[in-house]
């Protein structure tokens, strides 16, 4: 590979910093919505479309006919001078007046000599006065003075000829293409139109694709399906819709089977666990007994922290909840561990969440708190569609390293613990299965404290 193929690999990989800088100017300022994107998709080739048609028009078609009709008035008028200079009438022209008026349509006066006015200041935008200019001075050859400014339906044309100055007035519309308006707007009206139609059936191809992404949301937040979605709009449009309605019934048909599941086997391990309580409370009490019984609370602790943990909570319906009602209960349960603290609730109280579920994830974090620290903060925030929860402590924390990794199940901070010891490892873990399950999620941080703070963001 030569040095030149090497250089322009090398530019089509990266190209120059200028072209980037501009592709992400451009990109920012692109909508983001599909609605306005798919407007802009339609909008911009038509404006592009009469752009160029009314460019070509004004270029060719207006200027074409316009010049032709100037020429065609000054070959008149070359043929009123003609007439002037070849039969004389001994200073009366009203023969040549009547035949200029009647067979050219053209109003002639004829003056005695004098000077021609100072020129007119030029228009930025005249065509005709440019076309008939070029047209009198290539025909009649003599000097001339126009006046095509203004609004005007007249245009009044003076030349000077050897002893006299010949007045032409002409209507504007026999030099002048004046009806390219009305093609304009004919072309401006058509596209509005079609324009109003394609905005109309547009939005009934974007309306099914908004359904679907509410319904996609609900899912993701546990709600129930909007009760009037079905699968519309375009053929993709309402395959996708079909595969998001069966990949919901399949993830609901497995989540109700691992819990007729998870039931069966909560209940045959109750079973034997109360056996168990039985037979002990049957032998007698001891130290070896009441050993024996802690063992066996702990297993029924383990228990229902697994099925907490696997335990799907899409099936609870969401309800209007009182924030203060269930941060003050979770509270009181943190004081009873022996960590004191406070509550701090700002915004709206009443809330649509999951209660259960809302409930467990707020104990479970506190409880963490309590479990490693003496003072503990909560601060909850409801403002517009979001609603934040704060739990601030002053423990030990948790290394900046392994604050991600103490959210997998069963994973524990200090390596030296042991299943003798309380807790399982799923705390941290049930508190992020449900704030992701709400659409939500749970992150940890240095709290003001020195200790360990705990943030959810749920999206309410």
């Amino acid at each position: 590979m030569t040095t030149i193929d090497a250089i322009r690999r090398e530019y089509e990989r990266y190209p120059p910093r200028g072209i980037r800088r501009m592709t992400r100017w451009f990109t920012k300022r692109l909508p983001t919505r599909l609605y306005a994107r798919t407007l802009l998709i339609i909008i911009i080739p038509i404006v592009l479309l009469q752009s160029v048609v009314a460019f070509v028009f004004m270029e060719r078609h207006w200027q074409t006919v316009t010049q032709r009709l100037s020429m065609a008035v000054t070959r008149d008028i070359a043929a009123v001078i003609d007439m002037i200079d070849t039969f004389p009438q001994d200073g009366n022209y009203d023969q040549i007046v009547r035949i200029a008026r009647e067979r050219l349509e053209l109003n002639v006066a004829i003056d005695p000599a004098g000077d021609l006015p100072p020129p007119r200041p030029k228009p930025f935008f005249s065509i005709l006065d440019q076309i008939l200019s070029e047209e009198i001075t290539r025909q009649i050859q003599r000097p001339f003075w126009i006046d095509t400014v203004g609004n005007s339906r007249i245009v009044e044309i003076r030349i000077q000829l050897d002893d006299k100055i010949l007045r032409v007035f002409a209507k504007r519309s026999q030099a002048y293409a004046s009806n390219t308006h009305i093609f304009l707007l004919w072309m401006v009206g058509t596209s509005l139109v079609l324009l109003a139609i394609a905005i109309l059936f547009l939005r009934g191809q974007i309306r099914p694709i908004l359904k679907l992404t509410q319904a996609a949301e609900s899912f993701g937040k546990g709600q129930k399906m909007p009760e009037d979605f079905r699968p519309r709009g375009a053929d993709e449009i309402r395959r996708a819709g079909l595969a998001f309605i069966q990949m919901r019934e399949r993830i609901e048909r497995q989540m109700e089977q691992r819990t007729a599941m998870l039931s069966g086997v909560s209940h045959d391990l109750r079973t034997i666990l109360t056996r168990f309580r039985l037979q002990l409370a049957l032998v007698g009490d001891s130290p070896e007994i009441e050993s024996l019984n802690k063992d066996v609370d702990d297993m029924q602790s383990m228990l229902d922290s697994y099925l907490s943990f696997a335990r799907s909570d899409a099936e609870e319906d969401v309800g209007s909840v009182s924030l203060t009602e269930i941060v003050e209960r979770v509270a009181t349960d943190g004081r009873l561990r022996g960590a004191t603290g406070s509550v701090d609730i700002e915004g709206e109280d009443i809330v649509q969440i999951r209660a259960d579920a809302f409930n467990r994830m707020l104990t479970n974090l506190v409880a963490n708190a309590c479990r490693h620290a003496d003072h503990v903060d909560i601060t909850v925030t409801h403002r517009g569609k979001w609603l934040t929860i704060l739990v601030d402590d002053d423990g030990p924390g948790i290394p900046k390293e392994a604050r991600e990794d103490v959210f997998r199940p069963f994973f524990r901070l200090d390596e030296a613990r042991n299943q003798d010891e309380s807790g399982t490892g799923l705390g941290l873990s049930i508190v992020r299965d449900i704030a992701r399950s709400h659409g939500g999620d749970v992150t940890l941080s240095e709290s003001p404290k020195k200790g360990l703070r705990a943030q959810v963001r749920l999206p309410v």
